[in-house]
């Protein structure tokens, strides 16, 4: 069940999530709400970085200047920077799943067992979506 009121929670300015806490309280939900939205915002401001660097790079390449050293070492530092925006769109697109999982009550519950997934593991990776053992379990299968 979705708890719906944990946007609007003031936390206190130090406050981290105890295991003697109830599991996925508002509070605690509030918390990893507030971490991933953050990052989130972080991204895609990066992104938008990332756009503009492009499209200054399209207008230097259109241009002709430079030699070909220039230009390699231009075009390795564009490569560099559309695998680091692929890089950041991946993980853009786990943030919004785990934004999802919180407004639909399963943030911090296993999507493969529905076993919860443990505070400790959630802060230490708050994109989790399996417990340890699953997690090892799964890549082990690889």
């Amino acid at each position: 069940m979705a708890v719906k009121n944990y946007k609007n929670i003031e936390l206190p300015a130090k406050y981290v999530p105890k295991k003697s806490e109830p599991y996925m309280c508002p509070e605690q939900l509030a918390y990893f709400y507030r971490l991933l939205t953050a990052q989130k915002d972080e991204l895609l401001h990066d992104a938008d970085s990332t756009l503009s660097a492009v499209r200054i790079g399209d207008k230097f390449d259109n241009a002709g200047v430079g030699d070909e050293s220039d230009n390699a070492a231009f075009e390795q530092e564009m490569t560099m920077n559309l695998r680091m925006s692929e890089r950041d769109n991946n993980l853009l697109k786990k943030i919004n799943a785990a934004l999802e999982r919180i407004e639909n009550g399963t943030y911090g519950y296993s999507v493969v067992s529905g076993d919860e997934i443990g505070i400790s593991r959630m802060l230490a990776r708050p994109l989790a979506t399996m417990t340890i053992d699953e997690q090892e379990e799964h890549e082990k299968r690889g």
